[in-house]
């Protein structure tokens, strides 16, 4: 018996695109040429849910990473250039940004290195929950015309923050296009330079430097795969002035995506149905044929109780008193909906923006510390001043509220008696008493909203602005229709004659033209200009501090398998070293090579480069005799990755005739690792011009490994820390997956009946759970049928079962 065991195998409908274990969990994701997106647990490979492609976010994904903690899933969409962030305990889509290039690649690390700065930072980051309240849970939708965001999300869009420890998603794509993303939010490096197209990404836990694969297009129409090795220094050197900014940076982007799911409630709670009025005023000045005003034919009705033919037909046939009374409710409902909207949540938004914007404006100004990672005072300063001017259309807006739910209350009550008594109704007797002060109270809304406005029509369609609150929700560059009447405000009659308070930094300007949105949008551009001068001043510190071309591949038609081809990258975090693993089947098919640097690109390595030779005896070699009986076979390499710092796992297949067998194997590190041999590397030539000088060690796999029967296997994605591997067919469709570190039994009576045992346990188990392999694929079936999120009835185990021991 072979020392890992099959745990679940399926047939997949569509082929496999990119599968990434998760770091903490026995949970795998895997994307699909559907564009849909799969989360499988180790058990039975059973499915726990799937995100079905969109319209919104892409249906073409071309890269996964998990974030260090488990709990984020980042995944890319080539059609629509958008990285999304995906939670894993729901399916939920918590954060979409776009990308200016395609991302082929990406990687998520944890930063591991200490110091007693950050120690006192961790301790003390959690400092603004003194200071501010939690911010409120967003409500669940009003309409179901929200893209993504349709339920209670707030907890989940602040749990975008992580853990205090830094860590930095990296993406790669096309042109050399290589950005850095710390905690996955916030863009903390742009660099520029890389050569060609980026293969695969390994930033050091020590954040000293950054490994890329790029495949770099040559003159024979051969592209050359090459590694390069960018020196991040100043990342690491300034790592707790990175770590603090970049922490307040990622709170800012939440708090905008959180300013930006309150107001699209609030554009939902906004309904067609208060456009009702204006709508029916307009048709009513159409069609009548008396040159009186509507303003005037009001005012009868309120002073004498007459009302024209056409007032009474446009009252009673096209309004009606079901329709005013429904109207009137829906005004209310509405309007109070937005209002504890902009109470409770941009206003709690807003003031944590403007806390966090004033502690990075503190940071700036420690320019020892701060100036040299691009912390700008004045830019900062002009993002306080931009969410200071939400406040204030935020507060102007509560103000317009505030009024129009007492003019609408006064008005529908008094034109809901009027249409009673057209209706010869009982009229209840609470409903009948109007003071003088009514009457003009109506008078004064009457004469204000109901004057016929030929510019409103040219451009609205509509003569009237009655209802004023849906001017503030609406994403548009004019001006207000009716912007707030600020005649006889005395504050703004002394800072207009007041010299020295008129242009002062200390005020904040209101825009009482401009619409909610369009404030906001302009505050989210002005805090987007803070936050990219810090990006910019950390990329163009990155230099080139290794380039070395290692062999060409002939151009690949087959686009979906380069997604899984070699090299690989691994970071040696107690080593402090950069691994490369690739093969070179135009060269030397039946070799392994391994290339190391290390991560503080200044480090000498020696024996940097060494292969290792695929042909071995099945049995351990140590045991003399037993070698010389044993049969040698001659492998090439499929695929190989790193399962730890010490092992590799690879997919091998025989290379001869009569050995056409694929295996899975580990094969320890310390013999190759321990190569005394120095290859002298020639700097005008790439690597696979001189392979022969390079170092081999021969391959011993003793017991660790097992043969893939009845099946093509072609790739593998493993996770040293869960010791979990899943292999996977060439066609991309057929999937097994194994436990890695399991104990043989001595005995070979022992090892069948474990075997079986195990097969049957295997077959309880999927008995008992009501899915074998056909009810699972109908399952798929059904899911493809079906719209949205489809989920199994287990969930996810909770987060203490899962963690690490």
């Amino acid at each position: 018996m072979p020392a890992f065991r099959q745990v679940g195998e399926k047939q997949l409908p569509n082929p496999v695109l990119c599968m990434a274990w998760s770091p903490k969990r026995d949970l795998i994701a895997l994307a699909n040429t559907s564009g849909e997106l799969l989360l499988h647990r180790l058990a039975s490979f059973q499915r726990v849910w799937s995100l079905p492609p969109s319209e919104y976010t892409g249906k073409e994904i071309t890269a996964l990473a998990w974030r260090p903690d488990g709990k984020i899933l980042a995944f890319n969409l080539r059609d629509t250039k958008q990285v999304v962030l995906c939670g894993v305990e729901k399916a939920e889509i918590l954060h979409v940004f776009p990308m200016q290039n395609a991302v082929t690649c990406m990687h998520w690390m944890e930063v591991m290195e200490e110091s007693s700065a950050l120690s006192s930072f961790y301790n003390s980051e959690d400092e603004s929950k003194l200071f501010l309240p939690k911010l409120p849970t967003l409500p669940k939708s009003y309409s179901t015309t929200s893209k993504i965001f349709s339920e209670e999300k707030s907890d989940e869009i602040m749990n975008l923050l992580g853990e205090v420890r830094l860590n930095v998603l990296v993406l790669g794509g096309d042109s050399g296009f290589v950005e850095l993303y710390a905690y996955g939010m916030y863009k903390i490096a742009t660099l520029t330079g890389v050569s060609g197209t980026c293969r695969s990404l390994s930033l050091s836990s020590d954040l000293k430097s950054l490994s890329v694969i790029s495949e770099v297009g040559s003159a024979d129409n051969n592209a050359e795969i090459c590694y390069i090795q960018l020196d991040t220094g100043l990342l690491s050197d300034c790592l707790p002035e990175v770590t603090r900014m970049a922490r307040k940076f990622t709170h800012i982007s939440t708090l905008l995506q959180y300013l930006h799911l309150s107001l699209t409630c609030m554009c939902e709670a906004w309904e067609d149905i208060l456009m009702q009025m204006d709508l029916r005023l307009t048709k009513f000045v159409q069609e009548k044929n008396t040159s009186t005003q509507v303003q005037d034919e009001f005012l009868e009705l309120l002073l004498w109780g007459q009302s024209s033919p056409e007032l009474q037909a446009l009252l009673m046939n096209q309004l009606t008193v079901k329709g005013l009374k429904k109207l009137g409710q829906s005004i209310e409902s509405s309007y109070s909906s937005i209002q504890k909207l902009v109470i409770s949540h941009l206003q709690s938004g807003s003031e944590a923006l403007l806390y966090h914007l004033s502690e990075v404006k503190g940071m700036s100004l420690w320019k020892q510390k701060f100036e040299p990672l691009g912390l700008d005072s004045a830019a900062i300063e002009s993002a306080i001043t931009a969410v200071g001017s939400f406040s204030l259309k935020a507060n102007e807006l509560l103000q317009v509220i505030d009024k129009s739910m007492k003019n609408f209350k006064a008005f529908f009550r008094w034109l809901y008696v009027a249409m009673l008594r057209m209706c010869e109704e009982h009229v209840p007797p609470e409903l009948n008493k109007m003071t003088q002060k009514d009457i003009a109270f109506v008078a004064d809304f009457l004469s204000e909203h109901f004057t016929e406005n030929e510019e409103l029509f040219d451009r609205k369609g509509k003569y009237f602005n009655v209802e004023r609150v849906g001017q503030y929700l609406k994403d548009e560059d004019e001006d207000l229709v009716s912007p707030p009447n600020t005649k006889g405000n005395q504050w703004l009659k002394f800072l207009q004659e007041s010299i020295h308070l008129k242009e002062s930094p200390l005020l904040f300007p209101s825009y009482p033209q401009k619409s909610l949105h369009f404030v906001k949008r302009m505050m989210e551009n002005v805090i987007e200009h803070c936050l990219q001068k810090p990006a910019e001043v950390i990329g163009k510190s990155v230099k080139q501090a290794l380039f070395l071309p290692l062999y060409t591949v002939p151009e690949n038609s087959e686009n979906t398998q380069q997604l899984f081809e070699l090299p690989s990258l691994w970071n040696d975090k107690k080593a402090k070293m950069h691994y490369v693993l690739f093969c070179m089947p135009e060269i030397s098919p039946c070799k392994l090579y391994l290339l190391r640097k290390g991560t503080d690109p200044n480090r000498h390595i020696p024996n940097s480069v060494m292969s290792i030779d695929l042909s071995h005896h099945r049995d351990n070699a140590d045991d003399d005799d037993n070698a010389a009986a044993q049969p040698n076979y001659v492998y090439s390499c499929l695929d190989a990755r790193f399962y730890d710092d010490e092992m590799l796992t690879v997919v091998l297949q025989g290379s001869e005739e009569e050995n056409r067998r694929r295996v899975l194997a580990q094969v320890p590190l310390a013999s190759t690792l321990s190569c005394e041999t120095e290859f002298n590397w020639d700097p005008n030539l790439r690597l696979d011009q001189q392979n022969r000088a390079i170092p081999c060690q021969g391959l011993v796999l003793g017991n660790q490994w097992r043969e893939l029967e009845s099946m093509k296997a072609q790739f593998v994605a493993v996770n040293g820390i869960r010791k979990v591997a899943c292999v996977l067919s060439a066609n991309l469709r057929h999937i097994r997956v194994f436990e890695m570190d399991v104990e043989d039994e001595d005995d070979e009576g022992a090892e069948s009946q474990n075997a079986s045992a195990d097969q049957d346990g295997l077959e309880t188990t999927m008995s008992s759970q009501g899915q074998g392999e056909e009810s699972v694929e109908a399952e798929n079936e059904a899911e493809e049928q079906g719209g949205g999120v489809q989920k199994t009835e287990e969930h996810l185990e909770s987060e203490e079962a899962l963690e690490l021991s």
